[in-house]
């Protein structure tokens, strides 16, 4: 890939293979403790999004058809036969679209607390804006994580992971990706 790579983590063997797509701020180890309750033979793909994790020396554009672009590529590389998208919270919306252009041996799509394909009406632009500096600094994240994405408390382990990958972002990769032309 040009600029860089994508970190990716393959385990397991067996059925068709679990593809985990994290959420907007997070990495592949967002989904270790559902990958930590499958059978260890169960076939599974995680990886870090261009600008997250350690795949955060890929440059732009952070826009949504390159991450859904990254994502046919990861499952076009690493992937031979059946596959499940699982997708989280902008992870969702990326599943999506990729779900969308009918890939060879998708057989599923799991939908984790998806972002919306637009903000909903509801949402102001005060809100948006506020939302815009959940990864400033650790106190933000930790109050987004508290008041606005989790319904209950975090073990120390998953908050901690929350919160260090939050904070690891290049520039530009701030804030929620967009299509190509802004919208």
């Amino acid at each position: 890939m040009a600029g860089g790579t994508l970190d990716v983590r393959r385990g397991g063997r067996t059925g068709p293979t679990l593809v985990f797509v994290h959420y907007w701020g997070g990495s592949a180890d967002t989904w270790n403790g559902v990958v930590g309750h499958l059978p260890p033979e169960q076939a599974t793909l995680r990886f870090d999004q261009r600008g997250w994790g350690t795949s955060r020396s890929l440059p732009g554009p952070y826009h949504l058809d390159q991450l859904a672009d990254d994502l046919a590529t990861v499952v076009d590389a690493c992937v031979s036969g059946p596959f499940v998208l699982v997708g989280h919270s902008m992870g969702g919306k990326v599943s999506q679209l990729l779900a969308a252009r009918r890939p060879a041996h998708l057989t599923r799509l799991v939908l984790v607390a998806p972002a919306p394909p637009q903000p909903p009406a509801t949402v102001t632009e005060e809100y948006r804006q506020g939302l815009s500096h959940a990864y400033d600094a650790p106190e933000t994240v930790q109050y987004v994580l508290d008041h606005v994405l989790t319904a209950a408390p975090l073990t120390e382990a998953v908050r901690t992971t929350a919160i260090r990958d939050s904070l690891r972002f290049p520039r530009g990769a701030e804030g929620c990706p967009r299509w190509p032309d802004g919208s």
